[in-house]
């Protein structure tokens, strides 16, 4: 996702520390002390302008989220959105989410959402996939034993490489959407791409898949 640079976005990150963690790092086992409670906790890795963090917080009352953005001027639209709906169970961290493991405990995490990541179409790129087995090998780590990883794409190619990639890391299939949308899930909380591809005719593709205890 692009964005206009805004430079004026480091000092409004700055200055809303009750919605963006400024020092994640330092929070590692501790994300329950941070909310201040005992809710399970959600994370999103690519959270965009925050539309589906914030629906789904809105959804969930008694679900804590974290949402991870690495682009300062696409977060800060999240962190606009925050301040105007004030949901109390949501934090966004503006963080290279490369390896989680720097930020999460052991099962630390209850569920993670992966919504329209890269591509990355070119076979040498094949790493840089979020469902590549070195990402799910993260997952697996700071998830909780038998936790859901949602994934949802427009991708069909990204979508059926994904599949391959967790049937390959012996992972359980629990849900596969082929077309979304048609399946009318009353639950399912649109993200800004899902919206955009969806008015284009786009299928949306999604599958919840869980690791083997």
């Amino acid at each position: 996702m692009r964005a206009r640079h805004k430079p004026w976005a480091d000092d409004y990150l700055q200055e809303h520390p009750e919605y963006v963690i400024l020092n994640p790092l330092d929070k590692k086992g501790k994300w329950r002390d941070v909310f201040g409670n005992d809710q399970p906790i959600h994370l999103e890795i690519g959270a965009g302008k925050g539309r589906f963090v914030m629906g789904m917080a809105k959804q969930h009352p008694d679900i804590n989220f974290i949402a991870i953005e690495l682009a300062k001027s696409i977060i800060v639209s999240a962190v606009e959105k925050a301040v105007e709906e004030q949901p109390k169970n949501v934090k966004l961290l503006n963080f290279d989410a490369s390896d989680l493991r720097d930020l999460f405990e052991d099962h630390e995490i209850d569920q993670i959402y992966l919504n329209f990541s890269d591509p990355w179409p070119k076979n040498r790129h094949e790493k840089r996939r979020l469902t590549y087995h070195t990402f799910l090998t993260q997952y697996q780590q700071v998830l909780k034993s038998d936790s859901k990883l949602v994934f949802k794409t427009d991708n069909r190619g990204l979508f059926e490489y994904s599949l391959m990639s967790f049937s390959h890391f012996n992972m359980l299939i629990d849900d596969v959407s082929l077309d979304l949308h048609e399946d009318n899930d009353p639950l399912n909380v649109m993200t800004e791409y899902e919206e955009k591809f969806s008015k284009r005719g786009h299928p949306i593709y999604r599958v919840e898949a869980s690791f083997k205890s």
